[in-house]
């Protein structure tokens, strides 16, 4: 009898993804489609995971509306009357994110506008066009009319003066396809200055909120590659280092993160109710089947942190998370590790730039692709 479960208490375990949130890291999900809006999936893993958050890009958006069935009804209608393949495909991604943003307004509006988000990116090819981007990132606030949305901006150096010049108009920002600690640093800075221009123009900084999307396991598969590569040619301390340098880059950026957090510019803006921009983790999904495949979201456990996860790590991380704070664990041995890497001659701040370039590059295929397949959409729907 001493194990038997009492009235009113469950012998069910822990949800890991609950207990996520208990250690102060925010559970977001990387995915988005027309069916889990409609089959109540999404407002499952809010209710019952409490995933608080949602991130989308051009990719996860060509797949869903190419392969979910229940985006020909709305394509059909607006194929007549929208001109352009990019405008039926971005009032399809409005209405999905809009519709998303409205079943996690209630967390938005319990958390005080900590969590509840969605976000929706500008086109990628004007990844390196600073004007434009910022043009279409003001159009898409316009169109969102959401206080729980982000605008996605690269975090490219043309990115930047972007990202500035949105906080500074009080729009929130979510910034990807970062590789580098060094250029997270650059976007920290950025963001901070975009919130002092507010307060020197008499502006409030209160509500608005930003993420720095750190992409990880695009990292360890650039640089495994390298290592395989010195392995094979005689040095094979390096093979130790596999698997290690996402991890410390994660936690130089966290780093950067706590020095930024302690400057006289931070305090004076946090006095004033400013928001944080915290680190969201990106790229969780296990490259390397040789690793764990929750790597990417058990080793970077740390408050005030975001981590958005495709659907199938979600679910698996579900099923074997080991929730600890883990990542501060790891600062003193990534330091060692940043030290082995400069010894073996492997440029982690070269291996960002080119996954950069990569990355924005692997978001443009996808959305030409989908315009591609709009079109042809186009061209066979009867005349009227």
């Amino acid at each position: 009898m001493c194990c038997a479960t009492l009235p009113g208490m469950s012998n069910r375990a822990p949800n890991p993804l609950r207990e996520l949130r208990k250690l102060g890291e925010s559970a977001w999900l990387d995915d988005i489609n027309r069916s889990m809006l409609e089959d109540g999936s999404l407002a499952r893993l809010i209710n019952d995971d409490g995933i608080a958050g949602l991130t989308s890009n051009p990719s996860i958006f060509a797949n869903s509306i190419t392969t979910d069935a229940r985006y020909a009804g709305p394509i059909a209608k607006l194929l007549p009357t929208v001109p352009s393949s990019v405008g039926v495909y971005e009032d399809l991604a409005l209405r999905d994110l809009k519709d998303a943003a409205a079943l996690l307004r209630p967390l938005y509006d319990a958390t005080g506008g900590a969590d509840g988000f969605v976000s929706m990116e500008v086109s990628p090819h004007l990844a390196y066009d600073t004007a434009a981007s910022l043009a279409e990132a003001k159009r898409l606030w316009g169109r969102l009319q959401l206080p729980n949305a982000l605008i996605k901006i690269p975090g490219t150096e043309a990115g930047l003066p972007v990202i500035r010049e949105l906080i500074g108009a009080g729009i929130n920002v979510n910034v990807t396809l970062l590789f580098s600690p060094e250029r997270y640093r650059a976007v920290a800075r950025a963001y901070m200055d975009g919130l002092s221009a507010r307060v020197a123009q008499g502006q409030p900084v209160t509500g608005i909120a930003s993420v720095a999307s750190f992409f990880l396991s695009r990292i360890d598969t650039a640089v495994d590659k390298q290592l395989d590569a010195l392995v094979s040619a005689g040095q094979p301390a390096a093979k130790s280092l596999r698997g290690k340098a996402a991890i410390a880059s994660a936690c130089r950026a966290y780093e950067i993160y706590e020095e930024t957090l302690a400057r006289p510019q931070w305090q004076s803006l946090l006095a004033l109710g400013a928001r944080p921009q915290r680190l969201l983790w990106a790229s969780t999904s296990t490259k390397d089947p040789s690793y764990s495949p929750v790597k990417y979201v058990e080793e970077l456990v740390v408050p005030d942190t975001v981590n958005t996860m495709p659907l199938e790590t979600l679910d698996t991380y579900r099923r074997i998370g080991r929730p600890e704070l883990r990542l501060e664990r790891h600062i003193a041995e990534a330091a060692d590790q940043r030290e082995s890497f400069e010894r073996l001659g492997v440029d982690l701040e070269a291996v960002a730039a080119q996954l950069e370039r990569e990355g924005v590059a692997k978001f443009i295929e996808p959305f030409d692709k989908l315009q591609q397949w709009l079109e042809a959409k186009r061209k066979a729907a009867p005349r009227r």
